[in-house]
């Protein structure tokens, strides 16, 4: 039996990697840390407020000093907040404020650590799924991943959906305005659809999703948005949605968790009007990995590893395209499906927006 020889350990490289690794320890933390802010509402009291003691801190938001003492001292360090030592107050700067206490801003965060915790609730299940290969479904995570996936998305929808990625489609925006037949399919808690009826309200929309637990919430969420007259929300798969002649088909951020991204391609066509589109919204990424190995591509490989992947090998086919397939793998899968025309839209960093035609 042979034995390589020990590799040389260079100490400043070791010494680099041991810092990088106590910047992880860290952030890992203060995934929990943020969460508490979130649930507690001490970015939100912080907002605008200016300098406060921890203290005054604790008064504003009826929680115990001693832990928001704590508490502020561990989100000085990243800069989540400043700290000034000689009044030994702590601030919320505007653009943190921004990312962390505004529900509506376009770059707002908790949702995502959210994502995280429900990922590490759910560590058990991916290791043993490395050993069996056997798929974990969508709806068998930590439940806290569904509401944290949609707080994480809908400040990205409400930012672009309507005001750039639906005007960038070839004559979509006109159709929706004048009173289009749309379908919004692997909708979640439905806020793309909602969304979408309160910016055209002529039209008609249908949200499918294969997890009624989810579609619950999508219900009460457009009675509350005030339009449940003209949306409806019903349980199905990607390739088993009801309904024909749909002018505008919907998959946001969801066919690369499908086991049979094809099959539902196929099932899409069939349901598309003659001059009907479809809006393809995925995880922006490059068509080569070595494109992708920066800090997004970092965060989307291990939401694929954790949660993408895992459902769609949990499915029929399990084909895995995974969250960072790229463009030209996506285009081929619509291709093999019969769209004859898929081009790229609009992007953003975070997302990539496609128009399939038939």
């Amino acid at each position: 039996m042979s034995t390589s020889a020990p590799q040389p350990i260079d100490q400043a490289k070791l010494h680099e990697f041991v810092m990088k690794a106590v910047g992880e320890m860290g952030a890992a933390m203060n995934a929990a840390l943020i969460l508490v802010g979130d649930k507690l509402g001490l970015y939100k009291a912080m907002a605008g407020a200016g300098p406060l003691t921890s203290a005054e801190l604790a008064a504003k938001t009826k929680t115990t000093e001693r832990y928001v003492r704590e508490w502020l001292a561990a989100q000085a360090p990243g800069g989540f907040v400043t700290y000034d030592p000689a009044t030994r107050k702590y601030t919320l700067p505007p653009e943190q404020a921004m990312a962390l206490a505004d529900e509506l801003s376009p770059v707002f965060l908790p949702g995502f650590f959210q994502t995280v915790a429900a990922c590490i609730n759910d560590e058990a299940k991916i290791s043993e799924a490395f050993l069996t290969g056997k798929g974990v479904g969508w709806h068998e995570h930590d439940h806290g991943l569904f509401t944290g996936v949609e707080r994480f998305f809908r400040p990205n929808y409400r930012a672009h959906l309507t005001q750039e990625w639906i005007p960038a489609l070839e004559g979509v925006e006109a159709k929706l305005k004048n009173g289009g037949k749309v379908a919004d399919v692997g909708c979640g808690l439905g806020t793309s659809t909602i969304l979408m009826a309160q910016e055209y309200p002529k039209s008609t929309f249908t949200g499918f999703d294969y997890h009624p637990e989810s579609l619950q919430l999508a219900r009460q969420a457009a009675e509350k948005a005030g339009v449940s007259s003209r949306v409806r929300f019903e349980t199905a798969k990607a390739k088993d949605y009801s309904g024909k002649g749909y002018d505008f088909v919907t998959f946001f951020d969801c066919l690369h968790d499908m086991g049979d991204p094809e099959g539902a391609a196929r099932h899409v066509l069939s349901t598309l009007a003659p001059d009907g589109a479809w809006m393809i919204v995925e995880p922006f990424a490059n068509d080569k990995l070595e494109d992708n190995l920066n800090p997004i591509g970092r965060v989307f490989y291990g939401a694929s590893t954790m949660i993408c992947t895992p459902a769609s090998l949990a499915q029929e086919v399990g084909l895995g395209l995974g969250a960072q397939a790229g463009e030209k793998r996506l285009s081929e899968v619509l291709k093999a499906a019969g769209f004859s025309r898929v081009r790229r839209a609009t992007e953003t960093p975070f997302n990539l927006i496609l128009e399939a035609r038939p």
